[in-house]
């Protein structure tokens, strides 16, 4: 089945694509449309909230079978008031959109204020729309990401699109997630849980 994942992060997009190895599902994203789509204001107060708000708006626009995430970042040491929670890419407190250079240069220096690193998680959401009718939308543990921390010390490097993977240490292990091989990710594979939303809601 052809679905739609509405993003333009291309980094995303490989992970999903991953995730949902062995499924027969054919993934494409926006970056395979044309650029006259209207980008949904992500007004929701949580990650749920945006991914069914960005959901219904792609599917009213394309009418064509499309899924859409959400993702907050949470912080364990943090005050309320500079939690990011679904403004990731937003300074608190206004309306300017970091691009990738400034959020780890935004995030580096909140982990300074703390004492040089944060425990963090990733809350996610998803919303599937398979027709007019047809609506699952998700929000849990098994899709959200495992506790790390967010540090002070940049990698040197990091993926586009995901830039603060390059500030994200594994706990366990002490090491950037960024430079950690394939066989050494031994946390939380948040794939288990996103396969069994699509398996359930799509009867694959």
């Amino acid at each position: 089945m052809k679905l739609l994942y509405a993003t333009s992060n291309l980094g995303k997009v490989e992970f999903m694509i991953k995730f949902l190895e062995n499924l027969p599902i054919e993934l494409c994203s926006l970056q395979d449309l044309p650029d006259s789509l209207v980008i949904p204001e992500e007004t929701g107060k949580d990650p749920k909230e945006n991914a069914i708000i960005k959901a219904r708006k792609y599917y009213e626009q394309l009418k064509r079978p499309l899924f859409s995430c959400d993702s907050g970042l949470y912080f364990e040491e943090v005050e309320p008031e500079e939690q990011p929670g679904v403004f990731v890419r937003r300074v608190i407190g206004s309306d300017k959109e970091l691009n990738d250079a400034e959020m780890v240069a935004y995030y580096a220096k909140l982990a300074e204020k703390y004492g040089g690193k944060l425990t963090a998680n990733y809350r996610n959401s998803i919303c599937l729309i398979l027709d007019e009718n047809t609506e699952f939308a998700y929000i849990g543990d098994d899709i959200s990401s495992e506790k790390f921390y967010i540090v002070s010390e940049p990698y040197h490097t990091h993926l586009k699109g995901l830039p603060l993977d390059s500030l994200s240490v594994e706990i366990k292990s002490g090491k950037y997630y960024i430079e950690l091989e394939e066989n050494e990710k031994n946390g939380k594979d948040i794939g288990v849980g996103l396969r069994k939303f699509f398996m359930d809601n799509m009867n694959l």
